[in-house]
């Protein structure tokens, strides 16, 4: 049985060089020589984002999509404050803010977020 080691993450998108500099900045991740149309992380311990170009726009919720870790640890308004403090971040460059999900009895807080096409993510 073959080992899968490597993982690539496909967004489909109007402008793959614009969404793949936002991710960029988002993650911290650096665009490959002469391939403005993916990230990578420059630690190669992250996957690869790679975005492609396609025809028609994005009608419906996302069916898989990416938690930005930027709170892990960290709980109640400490954790809200950290998330908050990115969002404002990430809006400033392009993405949308939705929603604070408020922490439960299963989950902590979380932000739901979308990116400059209107992919939907979570900062948790």
């Amino acid at each position: 049985m073959t080992t899968v080691r490597e993982v690539q993450v496909t967004f489909d998108c109007a402008d793959p060089e614009r969404v793949a500099r936002f991710w960029c900045e988002v993650l911290g991740y650096v665009l490959p020589p002469d391939f403005a149309a993916a990230c990578v992380d420059p630690t190669g311990v992250g996957p690869r984002l790679y975005f492609q170009r396609v025809p028609e726009g994005k009608v419906v919720k996302n069916r898989v999509h990416l938690d930005v870790r930027v709170g892990t640890g960290l709980v109640g308004p400490e954790r809200v404050a950290v998330l908050e403090a990115e969002c404002a971040r990430l809006v400033a460059l392009g993405a949308v803010r939705l929603q604070l999900l408020e922490a439960d009895e299963e989950n902590e807080s979380c932000l739901l977020m979308q990116d400059v096409e209107g992919n939907e993510f979570c900062l948790d």
